[in-house]
C-alpha cells in the first residue's frame, strides 16, 4: 500500500506529532533497557535537523483510561534526553499547547501517557481532535502499536497530513521484502508451544511461502496428527484435525512442510537433564520431546541454503535451557551466516523470537529483526493494520 515517509513532508517550522513506542522496562523509576527509546532516535533527529518540533505521543502500561502516577511518562524524560542529546519538556494534555509553544527550536516535547485518556483505546474522534490541534503533521513511528485502532494511532492519522517515521518505514520495507514482493524461494520457520495460537499465521503462510519449517511444541501436534506417538511431550491432541487441514492446504498450494525427523528427548524439563536423540517415531512413552535432533537441523539448514528469503517466528525447541537450545542456535547461526554473505534476506520477529536469536548470537547479522510482537504476527497473518492503513 502507499504511505508517505518523512522525506515527503515539509517539516520546517512545523509541530510534528510523533507516535512512538517507548513502553520500556522500568525498575525503581529507572529505565533498565533503553532499546526502544534509542530506536526512536533517528526519527527525532531527522525532524529536528529539518527544523521541525517533535511532540511525542506514547503509551505506557495498561492504566485503562485512568491516571496512574507510577505509569506517568515523566519518569522517562532523563532517558529520552540522554538518547536525543537535547532538552525534553514534559506536559499533560491540558498543559500541552503552552509547553509546545514555549519549547525552543531543537528541543522535544513529551506528552503524558495516551492511555490515561479514556478515549484513547476507544479510538475517540474527540480526543484525536484535541491532539490534532497541537500539531501540523502526524508521524507514526510505532509499528508495534499499529495493530491497535486507538485515537493516537488511527483517528489522529486521519486529521493531519500523515507519514511513517524511520522505524516504521524500516519495518514496513522489511515486511514488504519478506512477504509482499519477496525473492523466491521463501522459507518460513515457525516455532512455539501451541498450534492454537498460530492458526491464522500458519494458514496464511502456506499460501505465501515455498517452504515451512514447523518446530517447538507445535511440531509435536503435527506429528501426533500423523499418528506419531509423542510420549509426554507438550501437544495439543485436540488440534489434530486442524493440523491435518493446514498440511492438506500446504500440499494444495505447493508449500513444502518440514517437520522434525529426529528429536531430543528427556524425562524431565530442567537444565542439563539427561537426554537422548531418537528417530521421531521412536519417542519413549515416558519422555518429552524438547528439541529437534541433528538430522532435523541438517534438513532445516538445507532448506535455508535453498531459500532466497527467510521469515522466522519462534524457536525450534525449548531454547531457554541447555542442551535443548541446540537446534535453534545451529539453524539461526547458519541463517545469520548466509545473510552476512549476501545470499539471504532474513526477517524475524514476534514472541520469543528476539530473545532466541539473541541467545544464539545471530541477531546482528539478520537483515531485520522486529520487536513489534503482536503487530508483526498480525502482518504475517495477512491482516490489515489500522495504524498503517490510516497512513495511506
Amino acid at each position: 500500500m502507499a504511505w508517505k515517509t518523512l522525506d515527503e513532508m515539509d517539516l520546517d517550522g512545523k509541530r510534528v506529532l510523533t507516535r512512538v513506542d517507548i513502553n520500556v522496562p522500568v525498575e525503581n523509576g529507572q529505565v533498565t533497557d533503553a532499546t526502544r527509546i534509542e530506536r526512536v532516535g533517528p526519527t527525532v533527529q531527522d525532524i529536528l535537523s529539518r527544523g521541525g518540533k517533535p511532540v511525542l505521543l506514547a503509551h505506557f502500561g495498561r492504566p485503562k483510561g485512568k491516571v496512574v502516577p507510577e505509569m506517568s511518562l515523566k519518569m522517562l524524560v532523563p532517558a529520552l534526553e540522554t538518547a536525543f542529546g537535547t532538552k525534553v519538556h514534559f506536559a499533560t494534555l491540558d498543559e500541552a499547547e503552552v509547553v509546545i509553544d514555549h519549547a525552543a527550536p531543537g528541543e522535544v516535547v513529551l506528552l503524558e501517557n495516551t492511555r490515561f485518556e479514556p478515549g484513547e483505546e476507544k479510538n475517540d474522534d474527540t480526543l484525536a481532535a484535541r491532539y490534532a490541534k497541537l500539531g501540523d503533521i502526524y508521524c507514526n513511528d510505532a509499528f508495534s502499536a499499529a495493530h491497535r485502532a486507538h485515537a493516537s494511532t488511527e483517528a489522529l492519522a486521519r486529521l493531519l497530513p500523515a507519514c511513517a517515521g524511520r522505524l516504521m518505514q524500516a519495518e514496513l520495507e522489511a515486511l514488504e521484502a519478506a512477504l509482499g514482493n519477496p525473492k523466491r524461494p521463501v522459507l518460513a520457520v515457525v516455532g512455539g508451544a501451541k498450534v492454537s495460537t498460530k492458526l491464522e499465521l500458519l494458514s496464511n503462510l502456506v499460501e505465501k511461502v515455498d517452504m515451512l519449517v514447523i518446530g517447538g511444541g507445535m511440531a509435536n501436534t503435527f506429528l501426533a496428527a500423523q499418528g506419531v506417538s509423542v510420549g509426554k511431550s507438550l501437544c495439543e491432541h485436540e488440534m489434530a484435525d486442524t493440523a491435518k487441514e493446514i498440511a492438506d492446504k500446504a500440499a494444495a498450494t505447493g508449500c513444502e512442510v518440514l517437520l522434525p525427523r529426529d528429536v531430543v528427548v528427556a524425562r524431565e524439563f530442567r537444565e542439563n537433564a539427561p537426554s537422548e536423540t531418537v528417530k521421531v517415531e521412536e519417542c519413549p512413552s515416558d519422555a518429552m520431546i524438547l528439541d529437534a535432533g541433528p538430522d532435523s537441523v541438517a534438513h532445516v539448514i538445507e532448506a535455508i541454503d535453498r531459500a532466497e528469503t527467510l521469515i522466522w517466528n519462534g524457536p525450534l525447541g525449548a531454547f531457554e535451557i541447555a542442551p535443548f537450545d541446540a537446534a535453534t542456535n545451529a539453524a539461526a547461526a547458519h541463517a545469520a551466516k548466509r545473510t552476512a554473505n549476501g545470499k539471504l534476506v532474513s526477517v524475524a520477529g514476534g514472541g520469543d523470537t528476539v530473545s532466541a536469536l539473541n541467545k544464539a548470537g545471530a541477531s546482528e547479522d539478520f537483515t531485520y529483526i522486529s520487536t513489534a510482537g503482536g503487530a508483526f504476527l498480525e502482518w504475517m497473518e495477512g491482516k490489515v493494520l489500522p495504524g498503517v492503513a490510516a497512513l495511506g
